[in-house]
This record gives structure tokens, sequence and C-alpha cells, in this order.
């Protein structure tokens, strides 16, 4: 099966039957139908008193049944679940186990998958990245919006045919014109880091725009004495 999430779930889901069936058929051979009739017996009672003992347990199972065929994700794909980020490693029968990125294991209950909002970033491929510029007042705007834009031309990592890169003005800030820099990577290919093509995305446009001789500047605070009074600097 191509699906190694469902896969290694229905695996153990029949292996779990296997055990049980193969349980009862020893019973019957050994001369325990005895056995076996006063347990069948009793399931109902003990099914209610289990289950109510085993909530939690019983939820996280259905919750995973539902995973498995809905498929909101696959392994290896980076999902976020109430602030907790990572790489989804296993699906099992109480709880899914995602790596962090800064390398932790954590496993998630089932339950919490589905009465949660899901975010996964690699769905389809594709995820999209942003950062933003500051542009001089009286700047040459326009053409610093074109040397921002062929500076991303070319970066490793940086889709340029599927998706679009966008240059936009995004607001009037009080010292600067702040420019949005939109881009997409693959997430399929691991040949480069989304992060790493980021930098590198952000350092070619300040490279091209000091080259350029582009002004970018900090924060400018303005100051005015009360009615015009001079102010002594020593």
């Amino acid at each position: 099966m191509d699906d190694d999430l469902l896969a290694n779930f229905l695996a153990g889901i029949f292996g779990s039957i296997v055990i049980l069936i193969g349980l009862l058929v020893v019973f019957r051979i050994i001369g325990l139908t005895g056995v076996i009739s006063g347990m069948l017996a009793g399931a109902g009672i003990s099914a209610f008193i289990i289950g109510f003992a085993l909530k939690d347990i019983g939820e996280n199972f259905l919750s995973g049944i539902l995973l498995a065929f809905k498929r909101p994700f696959k392994i290896g794909d980076i999902i976020d679940v109430n602030g907790i980020r990572g790489q989804v490693l296993q699906l099992n029968l109480r709880d899914t186990q995602i790596k962090t990125l800064d390398g932790k294991d954590v496993f998630i209950p089932n339950s919490a998958l589905i009465k949660n909002p899901l975010i996964n970033f690699t769905i389809d491929g594709y995820l999209r990245y942003a950062f933003m510029v500051g542009l001089d007042y009286g700047s040459d705007y326009v053409a610093a919006m074109k040397i921002i834009e062929k500076a991303l031309q070319g970066v490793p990592g940086i889709l340029e045919e599927k998706k679009k890169i966008t240059v936009r003005v995004n607001e009037l800030a009080e010292s600067t014109l702040n420019i949005e820099i939109n881009f997409w990577v693959d997430t399929l290919d691991h040949t480069i880091a989304d992060l790493d093509a980021k930098s590198a995305a952000i350092l070619s446009v300040l490279t091209a725009l000091e080259k350029a001789g582009i002004n970018l500047p900090a924060k400018i605070i303005e100051l005015k004495t009360h009615k015009g009074d001079t102010v002594k600097t020593s």
C-alpha cells in the first residue's frame, strides 16, 4: 500500500483481531468452551464497565480510525495542532507521533486532532513565505520593487514557474514605505530547507538594494522643542 499511514494503522487493527481469534481457538481446542461462553455472557456488562473506565482510550481509538481513513495528513507532513508544530512520524491506535522542529517527539492523542483545528503546511506541496522591506521616503519606489523582484529570481528553493513571486506596497509607516515580498517553496523538495530559502531570499534582496544605493532606514524619531526653543547639546 502506498499510504504508509493507513497501512500501519490497519496492520495494528488486524494484528489485534488475529490475536483475539487465536486465543478463542486455543481455548476451544483445550476444552475451555465453558469459559468462552461465560465470557460472552458477561460481555455486555463488561463492555459497559470497561467502556466507561476506558472512554478516553476508546475515543482516541475511534478518532484514529477517522484520521486513518479521512487522512488529513500523511507520514512526513508538517502539521500544527494547538501551537504544536512538527513532522508526522506515526499514527497508532491511541495517538499520533510528531517530531517538532527542535527535535522533540510529541505524542498527541488522536481525539485532540479531531476536536481541534489542524493546520497542514505540506498537504499540496506548496508553502508561502513573506518578509517586509522598508524603503526610505523619497526613494524611487518602482525601481526598488523591480530590483527586489529581480533579486529573488534564481534563489535556490524559490518557485518561479508554478507559483508567482509578488512584490507589493504594504503600508505607509512612520519612517518607511513598507514593501511586502511573497514567494513560494516546494515542501516536497528536500534538497533545500524552507527556512534556508527564506534566509537566502532576504540576503539577496538586501544586497541588491544596497548595491543600487537605495537606503533602508531605521525608525526615525522627530523631536520638536516647546515654542521653538533651542536645544543645547554638549
